[in-house]
């Protein structure tokens, strides 16, 4: 069955296209409710900041509205979509030349998009509090990563991109992907052993 249905979803995607192309309000719509969180989620993986990943977005889209023309589908519509969110966020980072912001909240928690909440244990509050420690640690951890290994942990992470897609949506080396990445889940294991170290006073069993 699985064969059947990349087929029609790729003939979805090309009718989704071609409407596109005649300019129909109803086709630029579809697109925005099917990919508006999934851009949101990459853009703020790469800036870390809510507010300007909501206007990333909503760039994308413009310039979807401008370019679509020029889109000849010789890649899914994801990954061009992808790829222009990529270049929006480094191109405000040059713009801006400034050091990524957190503003304290991970992706799920942001009202634009949210998402299912786990019922077990919701109601523990030290449970929940140790969570948000862990949750904001993380979070950090990954704001401190080199931009470049960041990128990569994102779009492998966030996005679920195999290694030869991360190479060929970047134009960088397999090898180069593997390197980065490794460095990102090994900079990221490391600080969170630390974290746990100094959060247990030391003696102390668990």
């Amino acid at each position: 069955m699985a064969a059947p249905q990349k087929s029609a979803d790729k003939i979805a995607e090309q009718d989704l296209v071609e409407r596109l192309k005649k300019n129909q309000k109803q086709a630029f719509n579809q697109l925005v409710s099917s990919y508006r969180e999934r851009l949101f989620r990459l853009a703020y993986g790469i800036t870390l900041d809510r507010e300007e990943s909501l206007e990333i977005v909503q760039d994308v889209f413009i310039s979807v509205f401008h370019h679509i023309l020029t889109f000849r589908q010789e890649s899914t519509l994801a990954t061009w979509l992808r790829k222009i969110t990529i270049h929006h966020c480094l191109n405000w980072k040059r713009k801006w030349k400034r050091r990524f912001k957190w503003n304290h909240h991970s992706l799920e928690q942001e009202n634009d998009f949210e998402a299912t909440e786990e019922i077990t244990d919701q109601n523990d509050p030290e449970l929940l509090f140790g969570e948000k420690q862990l949750e904001a640690h993380l979070m950090k951890a990954i704001q401190a990563l080199p931009e470049k290994a960041r990128l990569v942990f994102v779009l492998n992470a966030v996005e679920g991109l195999s290694y030869d897609e991360i190479a060929e949506t970047l134009r960088i080396k397999r090898g180069t992907v593997s390197s980065r990445l490794h460095l990102a889940r090994k900079s990221l294991i490391d600080s969170l052993v630390l974290n746990e170290k100094e959060r247990i006073p030391h003696g102390k069993k668990m």
